[in-house]
């Protein structure tokens, strides 16, 4: 009823692992860090306060759990890399006035953005701008969050020329709009940020590609130098053939998507989509083909990158081009569980090379090359060991092997085989689709949505579960695929400009399943976040044998 005063007590508890302290309400993150725990404060990004990532400056309004964040923690990355990028947009803008940044692909930990300047960025430009930075940082250049109502943010935005940063908030449901400064420009920002640049330590700027890469220190080791980029030739190829498949179907943004979804022109985009998927798998089909030698194609890539459906689509193009395609499955190459490695937690790792009967399945590979018979076994997992059943396989001339699985870039997996015997394929969903000029769309949380989908619709996993998940998923990668990704002979981007409007329509309520006290909260609010952005798309325009469907259902594969 109005005018009835709440109450609430000016004090109280906030719980920091098993620790209790008093505070008023209102005190703000950093200082309660600074009062209670200043052995850790320095350190800290910000917090994890009831299950939600804030800022240091955000106040503490009511009794709760506190968890510190770090660089160790991939929440305190997240942090101190959108704080470079932000210093990085401003200095720019204080360096070479009238200058677009362009915020582009990630290249492991490192980010490319395109810069577009009169005359063009030289390397003199790269060093002078890494150095303004520096400066910034030396001098503690105060960086300003405000929450804006959507009228005036819009406004502010389209004077500051971000008419795509303004047509995200236009069809956004938010009141008010966070935007952020530091004094030279306004940008749209969504994830928290260091409250001054003081905060920032090792980072280096390099050019690349016509523009440069922001390359932060290496995960978990802020004081270490950051490292040398991996497989960025490949990726950046992957990156600008990607952008321009975006530039063909007119949507290389959010605001793009959903203009075309509300003006009703979503169905040709998704049709465009595919078939450029379509055109790239016959490509890469043609290129086994033309290897006249080729027996042996191994297709590798990390989890949800669409690998089996594209395998699938390959098998295809492979038997149109008069090539017989055979599957080869590694899940039977396994050795008994007693024989199967163990990881840092002592549970049974299944990702590990060794894992797999190396001797075993080069021995059959060899004798397939030769056009002989083997007896491929089948394993029994329920039992952790080969059944004493067999399938016979034997290798026609007019045929090729397919094998899959997340080893397949690793030659140890299929050394006894020559190099000219074997084509190797790398599959990941490499997205290029940003939100704004410097708010761009992590190539990570696309596969964590559709793996939060599948998992949901058909292997009986929360949204929650997969979440929790993720980690060890990533780490596994991380070990066992990333590396070898420079040796692959192509790469397919399985990525679909419109798929995170059509993962929407599934994910928004998996995602809202995730209970509020369940850490696996902090990830849910942020894609529930990030997926408010764009305007959904039911999946009846969704061919059927479009990657997706390995994802949402309705697929013409069988899995």
């Amino acid at each position: 009823m109005a005018g009835v005063p709440l109450n609430l007590p000016q004090t109280i508890t906030v719980r920091v692992g098993d620790q209790e302290f008093k505070t008023s309400r209102g005190t703000r993150v950093k200082p309660f860090l600074r009062r209670f725990l200043p052995d850790i404060e320095p350190q800290c990004l910000g917090a994890v306060v009831s299950n939600r990532l804030v800022d240091l400056e955000t106040p503490i309004a009511s009794s709760c759990e506190l968890v510190p964040v770090t660089y160790a923690s991939k929440e305190g990355a997240r942090i101190y890399r959108a704080t470079l990028a932000v210093l990085l947009s401003e200095a720019v803008a204080r360096l070479f006035p009238g200058a677009r940044v362009q915020v582009g692909q990630s290249f492991g930990d490192a980010v490319f953005f395109e810069v577009t300047k009169e005359p063009s960025l030289s390397p003199l430009d790269v060093e002078t701008l890494e150095m303004e930075m520096r400066a910034m940082v030396e001098r503690k250049a105060p960086i300003a969050v405000m929450r804006v109502p959507r009228q005036e943010a819009i406004e502010a935005l389209r004077a500051a020329g971000a008419e795509a940063s303004a047509d995200v908030v236009r069809t956004s449901r938010r009141s008010w709009v966070p935007l952020v400064t530091m004094g030279e420009r306004v940008h749209l920002w969504f994830q928290p940020l260091l409250p001054t640049a003081e905060g920032i330590r090792g980072f280096a700027v390099r050019p690349w590609g016509g523009g440069i890469v922001m390359c932060p220190p290496p995960a978990g080791h802020l004081d270490e130098p950051p490292a040398a980029l991996r497989g960025a030739e490949s990726l950046y190829a992957v990156y600008r053939e990607t952008r321009e498949w975006n530039q063909r179907v007119g949507v290389s943004s959010v605001p793009d998507l959903n203009r075309t979804v509300i003006g009703g022109t979503i169905g040709e985009v998704i049709r465009v989509a595919e078939a450029l998927h379509e055109r790239k798998i016959v490509a890469i089909a043609d290129a086994v083909v033309g290897r006249r030698s080729c027996r042996l194609v191994t297709v590798a890539g990390p989890s949800s990158s669409g690998k089996t459906t594209f395998v699938k689509r390959l098998r295809m193009q492979l038997l149109a081009a008069g090539v017989r395609p055979k599957e080869l499955s590694l899940d039977n190459y396994y050795v008994d569980r007693d024989k199967t490695p163990k990881d840092e937690a002592g549970e049974f790792d299944f990702e590990s090379l060794e894992a797999i009967d190396l001797d075993l399945l080069n021995q059959h590979l060899i004798a397939l090359m030769r056009g002989e018979e083997v007896q491929t076994p089948r394993y029994s997992f329920p039992r952790g060991v080969r059944d004493e059943h067999t399938t016979p396989m034997r290798l026609g001339p007019d045929e090729v092997l397919l094998i899959e699985g997340i080893h397949g870039l690793n030659d140890r997996l299929t050394e006894a085989v020559p190099p000219d015997k074997k084509f190797k394929l790398y599959v990941s969903a490499l997205t290029q689709l940003v939100i704004d000029d410097h708010n761009r769309v992590f190539t990570s949380d696309a596969r964590l949505i559709r793996r939060i989908v599948r998992d949901r619709l058909f292997r009986g996993y929360t949204a929650a579960k997969a979440i929790h998940m993720w980690p060890k998923v990533r780490a596994g990668e991380e070990k066992w695929i990333f590396p070898h990704q420079p040796m692959a002979d192509a790469t397919f981007n399985s990525t679909l400009v419109y798929e995170p409007a059509v993962l929407k329509v599934f994910a928004e309520r998996f995602l809202m399943e995730v209970p509020e006290d369940d850490p696996a909260h902090v990830e849910a609010v942020r894609l529930l976040e990030f997926l408010d952005l764009f305007v959904p798309v039911f999946a009846e325009d969704v061919p059927a044998t479009s990657i997706l469907r390995e994802f949402v259902g309705g697929s013409a594969f069988r899995y």
